[in-house]
């Protein structure tokens, strides 16, 4: 095995450096069905085939709106496999299935966008002009999603206590 060129050097120790936040993050916004290290290593791969992650300005951004792009893909595949087995099982036979409860249960249900908003600004702390960077949309819009997410997670949440 020869030894990692200065470049090559570079980009782990970016990466390396990175790891930690980008893989907190992607489990915030992957699906429930994905791995947030599957996710993280997808945004990684696309960005490589691209160019190197020493010439990006914003590495971290990049990555963040790269990793929630690839979540939304995720999800939008996911959804068109839900209908495809909602349209499979109402013409096969009934099948009991146990549903257990869950604390995240709620959040998981929240659009990619809306979970990245809050997790940036209510875990994170970035303010909502950093966000718009790193999700790819104005101050407004990342305000606005944040805002949708936290209504969503409240109404969820009220109705479970009246349930």
């Amino acid at each position: 095995m020869e030894p990692l060129s200065n470049a090559e050097s570079r980009e782990w120790g970016i990466v390396e450096e990175l790891y930690p936040s980008l893989r907190r993050f992607a489990a915030v916004v992957a699906p429930s069905d994905l791995e947030p290290d599957d996710l993280l290593q997808e945004a990684l791969v696309s960005v490589l085939q691209k160019r190197s992650v020493s010439s990006l300005d914003h590495p971290a951004a990049y990555l963040r709106r790269t990793i929630l792009n690839a979540a939304i893909a995720h999800q939008r595949s996911r959804g068109r496999w839900r209908r495809a087995m909602t349209t499979y099982v109402a013409s096969a036979n009934p099948v009991t299935v146990n549903v257990y409860p869950s604390d995240l249960e709620e959040l998981l249900r929240l659009p990619p966008r809306e979970r990245a908003a809050l997790y940036l600004h209510e875990v994170e702390g970035y303010r909502f002009s950093e966000i718009g960077g790193m999700l790819g949309c104005s101050e407004a819009a990342a305000r606005k999603a944040s805002s949708r997410g936290r209504r969503r997670l409240g109404m969820a949440l009220r109705s479970e206590v009246k349930s």
